[in-house]
């Protein structure tokens, strides 16, 4: 009797042991490269809810080994880290590689309309989906999702922008391309710098301001160093997330279509949400712990649509006519599509 029972214990533990194991080879464990510290409020906001949201999905069979910092391939690296297998999911921003995926870049021109990262990051997504050609340029690896940046914020340290006057001769830094074309339009000088020297640049009067997202607002702490906020039609940057497209073909079915139903355009669209849109908020609040006030101020429509007619439209035509010469006459049709996405006309 006594035997029995050790036997029975016996099996039951080994049963225990061979369960656990064929869980431990059942789960999936994915690497994702990122470039933002864990402590960044896109990292706790975004990135570690969106990965919960795949173990949800996939009934517990996806897990994900986060690194951040870029401890396991550099930012500018990522997009060629998760073709080769370096990574399995990364971070990618596009604005690192010029003309890599030149017709997205439409959602990156100056004044297009959209105020929001969530609205940005819905019509990427769609565009993507709708055009091959889009498609084409980052086939690559697997896109599991798309989403930009909201338009940028002019942030300046002494002389607060009202009107397209305003901004005249101010020194201004912007990222390449586009948005410096911008600038010249409306009479700035552009520079081009590091985000992370912008900081000290502001504080020692190298430059007047810059065009910034309120996420590098708070995470870069400007609102130490500028006094003026305003939101104009400046361009937006965008982003992908990336997968292998060899570990993506490895996959399930079933782990494929969990992955995929909190990624598209709900993914998209919840990355522009909580990796950018909700840090507006943040910034102001964590500015306020320091005893300084921001008040964001907006132009008027009818100034708006002075900085559109003179900074915006004229840059869509020269990218255009950039994208014809360079053999991609699909330009026109793929910003017609965008603005009707976004709901204007051209």
């Amino acid at each position: 009797m006594k035997r029995s029972i050790a036997v029975s214990i016996i099996g039951l533990a080994m049963s225990t042991v061979f369960a656990s194991q064929s869980l431990a080879e059942d789960t999936i464990t994915l690497r994702f490269s990122h470039q933002n510290p864990d402590s960044a409020i896109s990292s706790t906001e975004a990135v570690v809810p969106w990965f919960q949201q795949i173990e949800k999905a996939t009934n517990g069979k996806v897990k994900t080994q986060i690194f951040w910092s870029q401890t396991l391939s550099k930012g500018k690296d990522n997009w060629e880290a998760t073709k080769n297998g370096i990574t399995d999911i990364a971070w990618c921003f596009h604005g690192y590689w010029p003309n890599m995926t030149p017709l997205a870049d439409v959602i990156s021109l100056p004044a297009m309309p959209f105020t929001t990262a969530e609205q940005g990051s819905e019509a990427l997504w769609k565009l993507y989906e709708k055009h091959p050609e889009i498609q084409k340029e980052f086939a690559d690896n697997k896109v599991l999702l798309l989403y930009t940046s909201p338009p940028y914020t002019l942030i300046t340290r002494d002389k607060p922008v009202k009107t397209m006057e305003d901004i005249k001769g101010l020194k201004i830094r912007m990222t390449g391309g586009p948005p410096t074309d911008m600038m010249n339009a409306l009479g700035a000088i552009p520079l081009l710098q590091p985000m992370p020297e912008m900081f000290l640049n502001l504080q020692k009067g190298v430059v007047d301001g810059m065009g910034a997202p309120w996420e590098a607002i708070h995470g870069f702490r400007f609102y130490e160093v500028v006094k003026y906020y305003t939101e104009v039609p400046f361009p937006a940057v965008y982003f992908s997330i990336s997968m292998n497209k060899a570990k993506w073909a490895s996959l399930p079915k079933d782990v494929q279509d969990g992955i995929m139903s909190v990624s598209g355009l709900q993914g998209s669209k919840f990355w522009g949400k909580y990796f950018f849109d909700s840090a507006k908020k943040a910034a102001i609040d964590k500015a306020k712990e320091s005893n300084i006030t921001i008040v964001p101020t907006e132009l008027s429509a009818a100034e708006r649509q002075r900085w559109l007619e003179v900074g915006g439209k004229p840059i869509w035509e020269q990218w255009v006519k950039k994208m014809e010469k360079e053999g991609r006459p699909e330009a026109q049709k793929i910003l017609d599509s965008a603005l009707e996405i976004l709901g204007a006309k051209k």
